[in-house]
C-alpha cells in the first residue's frame, strides 16, 4: 500500500515545555502511515525558510518519507501555540497568523498530479486549502479527506463529490446530534465516513452499516496526533484489505500509542 499527503506541515510549539515538535494533519497522517506498514509514502506542501521548516523535513528524511516535490517559501513555518490540560489533551490558543500555511496556497501541476497517481490513496486536510484542488486529483486516485470539526453540511456537500475516504471530529455533538450528523452523512456515498469523538469510542460507516470502536483504558501523556494516527493506520490496513474489524483495531492500537509520548510523532526540539 502507498499513499501520498498534501497539504498542511506546521510545528506544534508547547508552552509548558518551550519546546515544538514537527507536525500538521497531512504530515502525521504521512509518518504514522509509514510507520503502520505503507510501503511507499510521500508528501507534498509548502515549507517556509526557517529553522522550524528544517526541522520537519529532518523528521521527514528520517521516517523515510519524500517530499521531493514540495515547495519551499521565503516566510515563516506554521507554529500553533497549545497547552496541556489536566487530562492530557492539546488545545490551540494562537500562534502567528503571517506565515506560509496562511499566506500561500499550493496549486498542483501537471508533474505533481502524474506522482500523485502512482500511488493507492492521497490524504488531504480541510487545514490543505486544497478544495479547488480536489476534482483534478479525484480523477486520478482515491481521496481521505479530514473534515476534522468542520461539521457544515453545506461544506461537506460541496467537495464530498470527490472524497472516498471522510474522516470527522464530532467530540462536541450530544447523541441527538451525533445521530442526527451521521444519518446526514450518510447519504453522501462516502466509501467509508469515521466520526472520532474524543475519549469516547470512533465510529466507522460503510455501506449504511456503523462499526464501534472498542477502546481499552490507557494512560495518556499527550492526545496530540492520536487522530491522525488512526487516519493513517486505518488507511493502510484498509487498502491492504484486511477486514474492517481488524483495520479498526490496527487503527486504535497506533492511536494509543501516540497517547503515549510527546508530539504528533516525537522528535521535540527546544525554542
Amino acid at each position: 500500500m502507498n499513499l501520498i499527503a498534501v497539504g498542511d506541515n506546521v510545528v506544534d510549539c508547547y508552552l509548558d515545555q518551550k519546546i515544538y515538535y514537527p507536525g500538521g494533519n497531512c504530515v502525521n497522517v504521512a509518518v504514522n502511515a509509514k510507520r503502520n506498514g505503507a510501503e511507499n509514502v510521500a508528501y507534498i506542501g509548502i515549507f517556509g525558510s526557517d529553522s522550524m521548516a528544517e526541522h520537519i523535513q529532518y523528521a521527514l528524511k528520517e521516517e523515510s518519507i519524500d517530499f521531493s516535490l514540495s515547495r519551499k517559501a521565503d516566510g515563516l513555518s506554521g507554529q500553533p501555540q497549545v497547552s496541556l490540560t489536566s487530562s492530557g489533551d492539546r488545545v490551540f490558543v494562537g500562534g502567528a497568523k503571517n506565515t506560509v500555511q496562511h499566506t500561500l496556497k499550493l496549486r498542483l501541476i501537471q508533474e505533481d498530479l502524474e506522482f500523485i497517481s502512482k500511488f493507492d490513496v492521497c490524504h488531504i486536510s480541510c487545514y490543505s486549502s486544497m478544495e479547488s484542488e480536489l476534482a483534478n486529483v479525484a480523477t486520478i486516485i482515491d481521496i481521505a479527506y479530514d473534515f476534522s470539526n468542520n461539521l457544515k453540511l453545506d461544506y461537506i456537500g460541496s467537495i464530498a463529490q470527490h472524497i472516498t475516504y471522510a474522516f470527522f471530529s464530532a467530540a462536541e455533538l450530544n447523541d441527538q446530534e451525533l445521530n442526527t450528523f451521521i444519518e446526514q452523512i450518510k447519504v453522501l456515498n462516502f466509501e467509508i465516513a469515521v466520526v472520532t469523538r474524543g475519549s469516547l469510542p470512533a465510529l466507522f460507516i460503510k455501506n449504511g452499516e456503523i462499526f464501534k470502536q472498542n477502546l481499552t483504558p490507557i494512560t495518556v501523556v499527550d492526545t496530540m496526533g492520536a487522530g491522525d494516527s488512526l487516519i493513517g493506520a486505518f488507511l493502510v490496513h484498509y487498502k491492504n484489505e484486511v477486514t474492517m474489524e481488524e483495520s479498526i483495531e490496527r487503527a486504535t492500537k497506533s492511536a494509543e500509542k501516540t497517547c503515549g509520548f510527546y508530539g504528533g510523532f516525537g522528535y521535540p526540539k527546544e525554542y
